[in-house]
């Protein structure tokens, strides 16, 4: 059995590891790429329903103020419950909600399905580097959590390139459809992934211990006062 055992400092064995790490990368690829790609669309958006660039940047804006509003909430939802099914949730959720821009009739309809988008992306960044940091040992958590990072840059640039081609060769709504599906499917593959529990938090000093080390502490030190604070005040002269 010692022979099955992953090695040191990980959870499960390499290779499934690096498999979780890359649907990971790909989900926060594809979150940047559902998030920016309405900025290559606006000129078809102010062709087609006359929209201003104030709406325009309300469309944008619409994600972030989302994430602003939810990211709180919803990291604290995801450490008391599983963190696999939680970011396989919030995947399905922006994936959907990216699709959806494609069948809205109005900015209205437009800007409450960008809202949901950020909805669902609002706790994926923590989601994903708590489960980067349990997956990974200690020693290599600061470079895979850099790598994860890599894709921001490449899905903001991805997006915008990806739907402006689209946009022009078949309509800005097929830009929204075929960039939320890619999302939706690694969504789905990642509610299979092997699921781990969160470590919860421990109390490692008893309290009579913290004590002797204080009074330890306080007899290295006998000018200090009572508090272990603050040095006593020098006699006036």
């Amino acid at each position: 059995m010692a022979r099955n055992a992953p090695p040191e400092g990980y959870l499960f064995s390499k290779g499934y590891t690096h498999y979780v790490f890359i649907l990971l990368w790909l989900l926060y690829f594809f979150d940047y790429v559902d998030r920016m790609v309405v900025v290559s669309l606006f000129p078809f958006l102010k062709r087609d329903w006359g929209l201003t660039d104030t709406q325009c940047g309300a469309l944008v804006s619409a994600v972030y103020w989302a994430i602003v509003l939810f990211s709180f909430p919803v990291s604290i939802f995801i450490d008391r419950w599983s963190r696999k099914k939680s970011i396989g949730i919030m995947a399905v959720l922006w994936s959907l909600a990216t699709i959806a821009c494609a069948f809205t009739k109005n900015f209205g309809q437009l800007f409450a399905a960008r809202t949901a988008i950020g909805l669902g992306e609002a706790g994926y960044a923590p989601g994903g580097t708590a489960m980067i940091s349990a997956l990974y040992p200690e020693k290599r958590r600061a470079f895979m959590v850099g790598l994860w990072n890599m894709s921001i840059p490449m899905g903001m640039a991805a997006g915008i390139v990806l739907g402006g081609l689209i946009a022009t060769h078949w309509g800005w709504r097929h830009a929204f459809g075929i960039v939320g599906l890619p999302g939706l499917f690694i969504a789905i593959l990642f509610f299979y992934v092997k699921d781990y529990k969160t470590v919860g938090l421990e109390q490692t000093v008893q309290p009579e211990e913290a004590q002797a080390s204080a009074i330890a502490a306080k007899k290295r030190c006998p000018r200090w006062t009572s508090s272990g604070l603050f040095p006593p005040p020098l006699p006036s002269s």
